[in-house]
């Protein structure tokens, strides 16, 4: 009788093993094949820390000097979040 449940419970820690083994190996097949298939997305510029913050006109959302999109208006310089806002802004 003692034999049979030390069997079965190795038996158990196997197929525990054996789970924890396909299921790695299926995560790294699907990361694998997600980083084929997804074309490269352009990455957005990494915010830089510090500067002063300035609103943007169009959207509102407060961005740094120091990574903002900048356009001279009237002798004044505005600063927008995106390249997007400023082209809105042109437009307005």
């Amino acid at each position: 009788m003692f034999r049979l449940l030390v069997r079965f419970l190795l038996l158990l820690v196997f197929f525990a093993f054996l789970r924890y083994v396909i299921t790695t190996v299926a995560r790294g097949f699907s990361q694998a094949m997600r980083s084929q298939t997804r074309p490269s997305e352009p990455q957005a510029p990494k915010s830089q820390i510090g500067g002063e913050l300035k609103q943007d006109p169009v959207c509102g959302i407060f961005v740094s000097t120091a990574s903002s999109v900048k356009k001279t208006v009237n002798g004044e310089l505005v600063h927008f979040c995106s390249v997007a806002c400023r082209d809105k802004f042109k437009v307005a």
